[in-house]
């Protein structure tokens, strides 16, 4: 190969490289993140069964702050998110806050993972019927882990497809919390 080619073949790469990370950057701050447009966006009525076959039911939750996270044990970004959810959880319990975990899996992954992570909020099996949910919510680009909040009326008041970072969700829940 000729230097020439060798300098352009390399420049392409840089470009395409710088390219994708402002994609990937913008998206992680226009795209991922999104507030409800309309504030009468509800998270609608739903059951799903838990890691013991018992249903649960969305309509039971009306009154509390609830964080919603569709996760994979074999995603990554679901994995990495984890440890702070159940920290959070635990934080933000007495406050009328519940974590609700929706595992895209099977069940003995989801069970696995749940116990050696000492997970303690419902985790409930979505399969076909969570990933359709997930859409419905607003995760048009399928992508988990991807979480909802809700307000006590069950107004969503924020979305993300990818991993939720704490500075972002503590300060919601903060705020969330404090309305009646």
């Amino acid at each position: 190969m000729k230097p020439k080619q060798f300098f352009l073949l390399a420049l392409m790469g840089i470009l395409l490289g710088a390219g994708a990370s402002f994609v990937y950057h913008w998206l992680q701050k226009e795209e991922l993140l999104q507030t409800a447009a309309n504030p009468q966006d509800r998270l609608p009525n739903f059951t799903l069964p838990d890691l013991d076959g018992s249903p649960w039911r969305a309509e039971e939750w009306r009154d509390r702050v609830l964080v919603v996270n569709f996760w994979a044990s074999w995603c990554p970004p679901c994995r990495h998110e984890m440890p702070m959810f159940v920290r959070l959880d635990k934080a933000y319990r007495k406050k009328g806050v519940l974590f609700v975990g929706i595992a895209i899996d099977d069940p003995v992954s989801a069970r696995d993972f749940v116990d050696t992570h000492e997970v303690e909020f419902p985790i409930l099996l979505g399969q076909e019927k969570g990933i359709a949910l997930a859409r419905r919510l607003g995760d048009r680009l399928e992508a988990l882990p991807f979480t909802v909040v809700a307000d006590r009326n069950g107004h969503i008041q924020a979305r993300r497809a990818g991993e939720m970072p704490e500075r972002t969700l503590k300060p919601l829940l903060e705020r969330l919390t404090q309305q009646p």
